[in-house]
């Protein structure tokens, strides 16, 4: 196929700060995890789909399968929908109090 470019699994963007190798970031409506740490400017490429450990509200309890939302504001993950972005599902339980959970991001645009 002529026209095929890439599966999206990985999408390079320019980064808008500085960036840490792990850190979630959300562009617009693209959001993946820095594949490695790059000055503001530089290009990164953001892993879109797969099981990361990502920080999150530690007073929460995750349920496998449970909506996972990216609380831009906290840099956490969080089940609370409101003012935040749907970024995938629990991949594995994860303990009130505990500070990251596994996510299963599903590279979906919403």
């Amino acid at each position: 196929m002529k026209n095929y470019v890439s599966s999206g699994d990985h999408f390079t963007i320019t980064a808008a700060a500085a960036i840490v190798s792990g850190q979630m970031v959300v562009a617009g409506s693209v959001y993946g995890v820095a594949q490695e740490s790059v000055a503001s400017g530089a290009d990164v490429v953001l892993v879109r789909k797969g099981i990361f450990q990502l920080p999150k509200t530690s007073a929460q309890a995750w349920t496998v399968g449970a909506k996972i939302y990216w609380d831009a504001g906290n840099a956490v993950c969080t089940t609370s929908a409101s003012g935040n972005t749907l970024i995938g599902a629990a991949a594995a339980v994860a303990a009130n109090p505990s500070a990251t959970g596994l996510v299963l991001l599903d590279g979906a645009i919403r």
